[in-house]
C-alpha cells in the first residue's frame, strides 16, 4: 500500500509538473531568445579571458599561445599615465553618475507634472533624442561649437561679448566641464524615462489626500515622490557602479578629437588601451585591461550593495 501510494504521488507530482511547463510553455519561449543572446555574447566569450595571461599569436590561436603570467598586466600600470587615466576614469565616472541620477529625476518630476499630454509626449522624445545619437554625429555637434574658425562660441558668443576666442582643442582646463556637460546633455534622457515610468506608477490618490492636508508641491515630492523612486535610483546607481572602470570610448575619444594635447584631461583606460593596441597591436595587452576593469567593477558592485543591504536590507539587488 505504501508503495502504491508513493507512486501515486510519484505520478501525480509529475502530471503536475507537465502541466505547469505546458502553461508557462509561451514564457519559455520568450525567454530563449534572450538566454540565446546572453549565452553566445555574454558567457561563452569568458573563456577568453585567458588571452589576458598569454602573448597572443594569431598563427598559434588562443589556446596554444605561450602563457606570459602578468606580464600584460604591466602595461597598465608600469606607464607613468597609470595614475591620470586611473584618476580620470573614476572621477568623469563618480560626476556622470551623480549629475545624471539628479538632472534626470529633476527632468522626470517636471515632465510627469506636465498635464499636456501631447507637449509630455514630444518632452520625451526631446530629453531621449541626444541618447540614441552616435558618438561621431556628437563629436561634429561639439566641434560645430567649438572651433577656433567657424565655432558658434567663439564666432557669435566671445565676440559680441569682446572676448578673445579660445582654442578649445589646445586648452585641457576646459575639457573636465566640456565631457561632463556633454554626457549629461546625451544620457540624463536614458534615466529620466525610467523614473517617469516609476512616478507614473505611484498611486495618484497618495497625491490627492495630500493635496487636501494642505502639503506645497514641495512636500509631496519629499514625502511621496523620492521615497518611491529610491529602489529604482539604487538599482540604476549599483549598475552604473559596476562600471565606474569602464568609460564612454566614443566621447573621450571622438569628441575631443583625439587632440593629444588635451590627453591630461581626456586620457580614460579604454582610449589609453586604445591607441597602446594600435600602436604595439598586442592583444594580450587590452585584454589584461578588459579583465582587470570587470573584476575591479565586480567587487565595488559588491561593496556597493553590501553597504546598501546594511542601511535599506529591500533595497539591495540581492
Amino acid at each position: 500500500m505504501a508503495s502504491l501510494k508513493k507512486s501515486h504521488a510519484s505520478s501525480g507530482s509529475s502530471h503536475s509538473k507537465a502541466a505547469k511547463f505546458k502553461r508557462y510553455l509561451p514564457l519559455y519561449l520568450m525567454f530563449l531568445p534572450g538566454a540565446i543572446y546572453l549565452l553566445i555574447n555574454n558567457y561563452i566569450p569568458m573563456a577568453g579571458i585567458i588571452v589576458a595571461f598569454k602573448k597572443y599569436n594569431a598563427r598559434l590561436g588562443i589556446w596554444k599561445s605561450p602563457f606570459c603570467g602578468l606580464a600584460n598586466f604591466e602595461f597598465l600600470f608600469a606607464s607613468s599615465d597609470a595614475w591620470t587615466i586611473t584618476r580620470n576614469t573614476l572621477l568623469y565616472n563618480l560626476a556622470f553618475i551623480v549629475l545624471n541620477t539628479v538632472v534626470g529625476i529633476i527632468f522626470a518630476i517636471f515632465i510627469c507634472d506636465t498635464f499636456n499630454k501631447k507637449l509630455k509626449k514630444i518632452y520625451q522624445s526631446a530629453i531621449l533624442f541626444p541618447y540614441l545619437m552616435s558618438a561621431v554625429i556628437l563629436g561634429y555637434i561639439v566641434y560645430a561649437f567649438l572651433s577656433q574658425s567657424t565655432g558658434i562660441v567663439n564666432n557669435s558668443i566671445l565676440s559680441a561679448l569682446g572676448k578673445d576666442t579660445v582654442n578649445w582643442y589646445a586648452e585641457p582646463k576646459y575639457w573636465p566641464f566640456i565631457l561632463i556637460f556633454v554626457n549629461t546633455w546625451k544620457g540624463v534622457g536614458y534615466g529620466c524615462l525610467i523614473y517617469i515610468s516609476t512616478i507614473n506608477g505611484i498611486d495618484p490618490s497618495l497625491y490627492e489626500a495630500a493635496s487636501l492636508d494642505g502639503a506645497t508641491k514641495w512636500q509631496q515630492i519629499k514625502n511621496i515622490t523620492l521615497p518611491f523612486l529610491k529602489p529604482t535610483v539604487i538599482t540604476l546607481t549599483l549598475m552604473s557602479v559596476g562600471r565606474i572602470f569602464y568609460s564612454d570610448f566614443g566621447l573621450f575619444y571622438q569628441v575631443p578629437r583625439d587632440s593629444g594635447l588635451l590627453y591630461s584631461a581626456t586620457n580614460v583606460i579604454d582610449t589609453y588601451v586604445y591607441r597602446g593596441l594600435m600602436k604595439s597591436g598586442n592583444v594580450g595587452m587590452s585584454a589584461a585591461a578588459g579583465f582587470y576593469q570587470s573584476i575591479i567593477g565586480f567587487i565595488i558592485v559588491l561593496t556597493a550593495n553590501g553597504i546598501v543591504r546594511k542601511v535599506s536590507k529591500e533595497n539591495a539587488m540581492f
